[in-house]
């Protein structure tokens, strides 16, 4: 097990991503979660750099899990914190699995 106990990266660089939601919000949102929640010792919200997975946003990974949410929005947050994050049941309507691995992005994404 690494240093968390949930570890989750929300895609803030990528070239879809930033213009499909505030996914700089969403990185601040969760972690007033997490310290309202007292989990600060426990889980970590990261920004990150492009998934590419461009045009699926916004995204987000939750490890040590492996899920991927796709096309998250800022009312999807609640669910992914308590469920995922606290409870340690994915968001099944948000999990992103496109069958192959590496890039995907969707045509037309840069």
């Amino acid at each position: 097990m690494g240093q968390y106990r949930v570890h989750v990266f929300v895609c803030t660089g990528g070239d879809t991503c930033p213009t499909q939601g505030d996914v700089e919000g969403f990185v601040t949102h969760l972690r007033g979660e997490v310290a309202r929640a007292g989990l600060k010792d426990d889980v970590r919200i990261n920004k990150a750099g492009c998934f590419s997975q461009c045009g699926h946003g916004p995204m987000m990974v939750v490890y040590p899990d492996n899920v991927w949410y796709c096309g998250v929005q800022e009312s999807d947050l609640r669910d992914i914190f308590e469920s995922h994050i606290v409870a340690g049941k994915p968001v099944a309507r948000l999990q992103y699995a496109p069958g192959v691995k590496g890039a995907n992005k969707k045509k037309g994404a840069k």
